[in-house]
């Protein structure tokens, strides 16, 4: 004769609730925990991230100032040799005289033109490298946050 197994896995004796609620309840106790966890470190990546706009959009303008002083400051220099050039030009007695002006004047204003470019070139490069610290730092702190996980 067989005998009638008690130990049957689809059997509901098997079934303890107990278990299934004390699973259920870690489970959800350790995604809560994870969620408040991310939440956190997103929480802390936003203001972050908020710092380094900021800090980006003050150097910026600031750099912009700046730029825009060192633009003046050409014209201005430009405009008072323009100006000094047409007095010296008044007092022209001959033509050789005229050429022998305007050749110095034009040599003169290339030279100037050429260190103004090197000016704008430096002040540039250096307000791009003040505006994209903020960034790079950022980026920097991130990438080690990322390793160190």
């Amino acid at each position: 004769m067989a005998t009638k197994k008690t130990d049957d896995v689809f059997s509901l004796a098997a079934f303890d609730p107990a278990k299934v609620s004390e699973s259920f309840r870690d489970f959800a106790e350790k995604g809560a925990a994870q969620t408040k966890d991310a939440y956190a470190k997103l929480k802390t990546a936003t203001e972050d991230a908020t710092k380094v706009v900021e800090a980006t959009l003050e150097s910026a303008q600031a750099g912009t100032v700046e730029l825009g002083l060192t633009a003046i400051d050409a014209l201005r220099i430009n405009a008072e040799n323009s100006l000094s050039h047409m007095e010296a030009l008044l007092g022209v007695k001959s033509v050789s005289e005229l050429f022998e002006l305007q050749t110095a004047f034009l040599r003169k204003q290339a030279e100037v033109v050429v260190e103004q470019a090197k000016t704008m070139q430096e002040a540039t490069r250096k307000v791009a490298e003040k505006v994209a610290e903020p960034g790079k730092s950022a980026a920097e702190k991130a990438l080690k946050t990322f390793k160190a996980a």
